[in-house]
């Protein structure tokens, strides 16, 4: 099981020297991939395709991934582009999960419907295929640039939380981002018994990529940060959704993380990616070596 890490993104204190430090620290642990989620509405919420432009420039050994890519909020071809240059950029290194989001004012701020969100998406996953795949938005049209790196499409995954809508991706995706916010190893087993489940029934070949992740924290205050990172994040749901989940946040000794990470890898799957809950680099340099106990 590989180990990453999601990049800050939406914290305040954010700076330049924020992405540089992760960057090296990350590159130089013993870590697979870096990550970043998409946020529009937020005062200190940065775009997820500048952060990983940077890492992108800044690496040369971890993969790129964009956890999650909010798609019904974009047009489908400008996104396979983003995507394509991104995969240009790291020389190869970009996979991507896709999904619908659960913040309407982000939706209403670009102008994209939120109400057909779920219908749109594997549209859009097709329609980006078939951008990479050299086909034309329309007749006529000059070719959509740039292919992926050495004809390999990225991987497609998606990243939904209900049981519906996580069959349903086994339809289109390459495989699941199934994502448990307090890091319960048994919801993310249910998650893939679901996917694995709707992958068979809908005939696909192969193994589908299998990716968890949980939040974290190992700051000097790491309890009370983890808490109020949780709280924040879901404050949008509002305050008796936001309270209790951030009471049940249990991710934040080194004792517990290393627990549960090994628990996510009794689950086989095939990468991990942890989501820390404040911006200091602290987070990264504290992480390397409980991963390389794994």
């Amino acid at each position: 099981m590989d180990v990453g890490i999601c990049l800050p993104y939406s914290e305040p204190g954010i700076t330049r020297s924020t992405l540089l430090d992760w960057c090296r620290a990350i590159e130089a642990g013993p870590f697979g991939a870096i990550s970043c989620g998409e946020r529009i509405s937020g005062a200190d919420a940065i775009d997820m395709r500048i952060l990983l432009a940077g890492a992108a420039a800044l690496t040369a050994r971890v993969r790129i991934v964009p956890t999650l890519y909010v798609l019904p909020m974009h047009d489908a071809v400008r996104a396979a582009k983003e995507i394509a240059s991104l995969d240009l950029i790291s020389d190869g290194r970009v996979d991507v999960v896709v999904g619908t989001g659960g913040r309407p004012n982000d939706y209403r701020a670009v102008g994209a419907d939120f109400v057909s969100r779920n219908a749109r998406l594997p549209q859009q996953v097709a329609r980006m295929r078939e951008i990479w795949n050299g086909g034309l938005p329309f007749e006529g049209s000059e070719p959509i640039g740039p292919r992926p790196v050495n004809g390999r499409l990225p991987r497609i995954l998606g990243g939904f939380a209900g049981p519906q809508a996580i069959a349903q991706s086994a339809q289109w995706a390459d495989g699941l981002y199934a994502f448990s916010i307090t890091g319960d190893a048994g919801e993310i087993r249910h998650k893939f018994e679901v996917f694995d489940r709707a992958w068979q029934e809908a005939g696909r070949e192969g193994k589908p990529w299998k990716i968890g992740g949980f939040w974290y924290s190992l700051a000097d205050d790491a309890e009370a940060t983890l808490r109020h990172y949780a709280y924040e994040y879901l404050r949008i749901a509002g305050h008796r959704i936001a309270q209790p989940v951030a009471d049940s946040m249990t991710q934040f000794t080194p004792e517990r993380v290393l627990d549960t990470m090994r628990t996510m890898k009794a689950t086989g799957i095939d990468e991990l990616f942890m989501v820390p809950g404040s911006a200091h680099v602290s987070k990264v340099e504290r992480l390397g070596p409980l991963v390389a106990r794994l």
